[in-house]
């Protein structure tokens, strides 16, 4: 058999097997391997949604896919040219996701009578069962070859079968000719100091699946990406919540405010907070509360302090804040909260995502209590939209809710690392100098153009104040007066609506009229725009408006509406965006097309949406 090299603009690869086969692992190093070589990626983390999912079952199999491209590369693709599944169950839970052209990848030895059973497969072969007997077909016995690649390495069986993800990441990086040195260096920067011992048994077993699949006939072709031409800087590859913990790392230093991070684990927010325990160093504050009420209350209290406050969480936690958020906007204190949204209602599907949260973001509170909402739609994007909640909850004296995805949390992409220099100053309006005598400070006394109060920190002398739950007047007296409530809801009210004056322009991209305006919000963004450009391409005009700031709306968001005779808002829950706009401003007409799978849309039917549309 003549063997070929084929280059390709991109290509999708899916690691997929039992939750303790080190598919996260694989997928994260095959990524940032790619990312270091030059490529552009996009990634999509698929992790069960039980806890303990009987080993071998469907709803136990975990996987990983990554989209790594020479060009633009938007989302993690709709169906995967390399599928490696390690049992049965991610054969069976995987399998409908492979191109017509795709290569699958098993282990043999797993695809025993039990693996078959567990499964659930009726006949002895799975390939015909699931209808991909025509795809290129890689039936490999990794366990076994892992097993005498380690025979003599001294390790016990348990320790040598956990290196069968390394077999097969060798075998992928030969089909997609990738360099084995990333992951020799990340070997040995991992284990370096606690496991040195498993460092060159990992080399080998890498080694030795690259050069099995050198040699095996059935590998006809591999495949070469070029890497992508990107923007002169420094790139690492990061996701979502990384991303947002360094956000809001840079709004501390650009305001000069230390950090307070108060939260409760929850999926998929978590690595919020673990990141944010590492930069101690960058004045850093985390607490790991006992629950989510705890968790959003030190926040409020680290604010009244005079910290740049921030609680993480994702929808089931968010319900529980409520009321905590309701002192904060009624205290009108700074506070940013991050939710990293998930499949519902109560535990729903917490590893999967969706964007179901937004209706509670925006009236999810007792009484008239608006809160300002900034969603982040890339994984990259998390950084610059945690930093500008961060920037209108200190220069705005309110809460600011940061919708992001657990597909955004979790997934990753290039970024390229910005210099801090290029970022504005955060200035938050704190009390100045000292009062004369006679002079009193009003708490809840506003700046006439901005309707923000002024900041005053327990211990300046001559600012003693109250702030709290109970309604007040400018002076911070408590007050039940019906025309006193009126006017501190008017203004509060107001205060959120300025906030559209210091927010950037509704953008389109493509013709600024036409037949029909695609409209997103949050992690649609990639699709969407991947969708938009596939329709152009055949010749169709369509042009699309993506919105990174919820509430208020960007100011001229009717004057773009006004120029498309239909506008289809494409949201992953069941029309809460469209119901909003349709609040806001319903002199449009809007269609939508809606997905609530706990899954992201695919672009191809996304482009069957615009399609009809049209």
């Amino acid at each position: 058999m003549q063997h070929k090299v084929i280059d390709t603009k991109d290509v999708v690869i899916r690691f997929a097997g039992d939750s303790g086969d080190g598919m996260q692992l694989t997928g994260s190093l095959f990524a940032d391997m790619s990312a270091i070589y030059g490529n552009e990626l996009s990634t999509f983390p698929d992790y069960p949604a039980e806890i303990r999912a009987p080993h071998g079952t469907v709803s136990g199999v975990s996987g990983f896919q990554v989209h790594i491209g020479s060009g633009d590369v938007n989302t993690p693709g709709d169906f995967c040219d390399l599928l490696v599944a390690m049992n049965p169950a991610a054969l069976k839970a995987n399998a409908k996701w492979c191109k017509p052209t795709a290569m699958i990848l098993v282990d043999e030895d797993a695809f025993d009578e039990a693996g078959m059973t567990k499964a659930g497969f009726k006949t002895d072969n799975p390939f015909e069962e699931l209808h991909v007997e025509d795809r290129t077909l890689l039936i490999a016995p990794i366990t076994t070859l892992t097993e005498e690649s380690l025979k003599d390495s001294g390790m016990d069986s348990k320790a040598i079968h956990k290196c069968k993800n390394m077999f097969t990441l060798g075998m992928a990086c030969y089909i997609y000719n990738r360099p084995l040195e990333y992951i020799y260096q990340y070997l040995e920067r991992k284990f370096s100091k606690k496991h040195p011992e498993v460092i060159a048994p990992n080399k080998k077993v890498l080694n030795d699946g690259f050069n099995y699949a050198s040699n095996v006939q059935a590998i006809a072709n591999t495949y070469t990406v070029a890497p992508a031409k990107l923007k002169k800087g420094t790139y690492r590859n990061i996701t979502g919540n990384q991303a947002t913990a360094w956000g809001l790392l840079a709004a501390s230093e650009k305001s000069s405010l230390p950090l307070f991070c108060g939260s409760y684990p929850i999926t998929p927010a978590t690595a919020i907070l673990e990141e944010l325990a590492i930069h101690k160093s960058l004045g850093a504050k985390t607490l790991q509360a006992e629950d989510e009420i705890a968790g959003i209350c030190t926040a409020i209290g680290a604010s009244f302090a005079g910290n740049l406050a921030v609680t993480t969480t994702s929808g089931p936690g968010l319900s529980l804040k409520s009321e905590a958020m309701g002192l904060a906007v009624m205290a009108e204190l700074p506070l940013v909260i991050v939710d990293v949204q998930r499949g519902g209602p109560s535990t729903g599907l917490p590893t999967k995502t969706e964007q179901t949260d937004l209706t509670q973001a925006l009236y999810g509170r007792n009484g008239e209590c608006p809160i300002p909402i900034v969603a982040a739609h890339s994984p990259a994007h998390c950084f610059d939209a945690a930093f500008n909640a961060a920037k209108i909850a200190l220069e705005h004296m309110t809460p600011v809710i940061l919708l992001s995805e657990g597909f955004l949390g979790n997934g990753s992409e290039p970024w390229r690392i910005p210099s801090m220099a290029d970022y504005p100053e955060i200035k938050p309006p704190f009390v100045e100098g000292i009062l004369k005598e006679g002079q009193k400070y009003y708490p809840f006394q506003r700046d006439p153009e901005t309707f923000v109060r002024r900041w005053a920190l327990p211990g300046q002398k001559g600012f003693e104040h109250r702030v709290g739950g109970l309604e007040k007047t400018h002076e911070g007296v408590l007050s039940t007066d019906p025309a006193n409530h009126a006017m501190m809801v008017a203004e509060r009210a107001a205060k959120v609506q300025k906030i559209a004056d210091y927010i950037p322009g509704l953008e389109v991209d493509g013709p600024a009229s036409g037949k029909l305006l695609v409209v997103g919000w949050g992690g649609t963004y990639g699709h969407i725009l991947s969708a938009v450009h596939a329709v152009r391409e055949a010749g169709k005009e369509v042009s699309y408006a993506h919105f990174d700031y919820v509430l208020p709306l960007p100011k001229n968001t009717a004057e773009v509406f006004s120029h498309f005779e239909k506008i289809i808002v494409c949201e992953l829950n069941s029309g809460q965006f469209v119901n909003y706009l349709r609040g806001v401003h319903p002199q449009f007409d809007y269609l939508q097309f809606n997905k609530v799978q706990g899954q992201p849309f695919l672009v191809n039917e996304l482009v069957a949406a615009i399609n009809e549309a049209l």
